[in-house]
């Protein structure tokens, strides 16, 4: 083999592994988002006990993930945006935005906390 073309499969092979380390990163982040998003559900419908999620998945904007989930026989949709990489900056729970105070209250005092862990109807599903 020629010193160019040994360079040639070395470049090839280092970009090859660089394009599949931004595939791994990013899907660590859109694991990070839906997790957050799913976590923030009961913290929109407190004292729900029946809610089963339907689907989660991404959003119809970019960095975003909508969170379809039913109480009782009533369907709902919370929808998460997030910023390049997996800070919430906004919810709009079934149309209604929620205002700013009320999003960082939701950030600050619940979906960091083991409450908001324990009641992730995500890890419910696998538990069972």
């Amino acid at each position: 083999m020629t010193r160019l073309g040994a360079r040639g499969l070395l470049l090839a092979g280092a970009l090859g592994g660089f394009l599949l380390s931004l595939a791994a990163c990013e899907s660590a982040v859109q694991h990070q988002r839906i997790t957050l998003c799913r976590r923030a559900v009961p913290a929109l419908v407190p004292g729900e006990t029946d809610m089963r999620i339907l689907r989660v998945g991404a959003g119809p904007a970019p960095d975003s993930v909508r969170v379809d989930y039913a109480t009782g026989p009533r369907p709902h949709t919370a929808l998460c945006r997030f910023n390049a990489g997996a800070e919430l900056i906004a919810v709009t729970h079934d149309g209604t935005a929620l205002n700013g105070a009320a999003l960082y209250l939701l950030k600050r005092y619940y979906l960091d906390t083991p409450d908001a862990e324990a009641a992730d109807p995500g890890e419910a599903l696998r538990r069972n």
